[in-house]
């Protein structure tokens, strides 16, 4: 009986920049994967090509895993059975690779200068082919060790002339792919360049690193995004040309623009006022400032649920996951083929049912940290009773503050346009007796608080909207918040009863 193989996958950014939340779902879906068959999760930072590398960037993929939650168990920063996890560390494993693969006759040294690349370029294109490439077509007519007699090609070795190592394409070969999500992927071989797998400057390309670290780390499935696709059939050849078998590959969809037309880009979060990374990120040579979902005020259970649904659906009408759901119900079944359009609003309702659903304690830690932040104390057990009464209204975690604000400093300024419609001459007098009677009142809970003020409205035959509003005026400022009752039970009787004289004094 054949026991089944230790299910390990890879998340294995480049640090270019900051991940795209396109980035996260791929780390999140091979993430859910591995959870659900019991595997190893790895981060593996892929950084052969230096002149692309961006300070930060890689501490930046690394917060923003942690952040959400998708926490791996062998990679860079924890180490493991496989370690160095950083490409550049491990650059000297590469080139026996390459070399096995030109002495067995499946790659070859090319000497070509740039010079003669554009040459190449300009003569195909001069005969109208659209994408001119080093190819099985073309590759005959360059400077290279197919072209060149051994004698040749050794003397220029032995000279110190650059040269790369190129893939042997074959011929007229049908290449198979078998996906995951898209099934069986046909690619004829004369679709495909010679693409270099070993650089001049003794740097392996991406496509050479991957192959090699994908298989020395064990892993088992490639789960990346849909921009790989194209270059699948070359990394199969690869696997078939160095003996190795191949792992199971699943192309993830692409995120879409909310319009659906196109990759979603920085510049459409820009555009259109959302993020498009999780953390908030800060170019170290331009100095532009990009937002993140934390930084917004997003929930990383929110973001997590919102991002796992952007290509894979359960197959029921439940959208609320918790990660340990997700884990349990996540296959590639139903994962589509098709991209996912992002939508700015959904992410918002994600974050307003799970901020809304947060347990009372947890919210007003939230709510303290911004309180703090604008230098104003308060107890925890004062912005529980806080945040009990407000954390519906909230979208997002500055909500908090926006919508209880008046809890914790009075009102400078009062709203004109609520004035205009409820204050009448008679209203100053009106306050103070109610102020009066919350004076002599001792059961400051609301029930109590709400018969209080609506008996005072019956037994002057005075109208509910008129006081109500006016009182609403003078304690928050405008016609927004709680329950009257509710706001006066949690200032209590002497900061009501200061409020109502202080905002007599403004009004008259």
């Amino acid at each position: 009986m054949t026991t089944m193989k230790e299910v390990r996958v890879r998340f294995a950014p480049s640090p270019t920049g900051p991940l795209h939340i396109g980035g996260v779902r791929t780390a999140l879906y091979n993430y859910l994967f591995a959870k659900k068959h019991g595997g190893k999760f790895l981060l593996r930072i892929e950084d052969t090509d230096q002149t692309r590398f961006v300070p930060g960037a890689e501490a930046y993929i690394i917060e923003a895993l942690n952040w959400c939650g998708v926490s791996y168990d062998e990679g860079v920063g924890i180490g493991g059975p496989h370690a160095p996890y950083r490409q550049s560390e491990r650059k000297e494993l590469y080139r026996k690779y390459a070399d096995q693969l030109v002495s067995e006759g499946h790659a070859y040294y090319a000497f070509d200068t740039s010079e003669d690349l554009d040459q190449m370029r300009d003569r195909l294109k001069a005969k109208g082919v659209a994408t001119p490439q080093y190819d099985v077509f073309t590759r005959g007519e360059m400077v290279n060790s197919l072209t060149l007699t051994p004698e040749e090609t050794s003397s220029r070795l032995e000279s110190g002339d650059a040269y790369v190592i190129r893939i042997l394409i074959p011929e007229n070969e049908e290449i198979l792919v078998n996906d995951l999500i898209r099934g069986e992927v046909k690619v004829h071989s004369s679709r495909l360049d010679d693409k270099v797998l070993f650089k001049s400057d003794g740097m392996p390309t991406y496509h050479m690193a991957n192959i090699v670290d994908d298989h020395l780390m064990e892993i088992t499935h490639v789960i990346r995004g849909e921009e790989w696709l194209p270059s699948a059939p070359l990394h199969v050849l690869l696997y078939r040309y160095l003996g190795w078998e191949a792992p199971q590959f699943a192309h993830l969809p692409l995120l879409l623009k909310p319009d659906g037309n196109g990759k979603l880009s920085k510049r459409d979060g820009d555009r259109l006022g959302f993020p498009v990374f999780p953390l908030h990120w800060t170019d170290p040579v331009s100095g532009e400032i990009s937002s993140g979902y934390r930084e917004s005020g997003y929930l990383p259970d929110a973001f997590i649920n919102m991002l796992a649904l952007l290509g894979w659906n359960p197959g029921s009408e439940k959208e609320i996951f918790t990660m340990d759901e997700l884990v349990e119900v996540f296959s590639f079944e139903r994962v589509g083929k098709s991209g996912s359009k992002f939508d700015p609003e959904k992410a918002k309702w994600f974050n307003h049912h799970y901020l809304s659903n947060l347990p009372n304690e947890d919210a007003a830690r939230l709510l303290v940290a911004i309180l703090n932040e604008k230098g104003i104390n308060t107890t925890l057990e004062y912005a529980v009773q806080v945040c009990a009464m407000v954390k519906e209204r909230a979208v997002l975690i500055p909500d908090l503050w926006d919508q209880s604000w008046f809890f914790f400093q009075a009102p400078e300024s009062f709203d004109e346009k609520v004035i205009q419609k409820f204050w009448k001459p008679e209203t100053p007098a009106l306050l103070n007796k109610i102020s009066a009677l919350l004076e002599d009142t001792s059961d400051f809970s609301v029930e109590n608080l709400d018969n209080v003020v609506k008996g005072f409205i019956q037994n002057n035959n005075l109208g509910m909207g008129q006081i109500m509003n006016t009182l609403r005026l003078v304690l928050v400022g405008g016609s927004f918040g709680p329950g009257v009752a509710a706001i006066i039970s949690l200032l209590g009787k002497d900061e009501t009863v200061n409020r109502i004289s202080k905002a007599l004094e403004k009004l008259g």
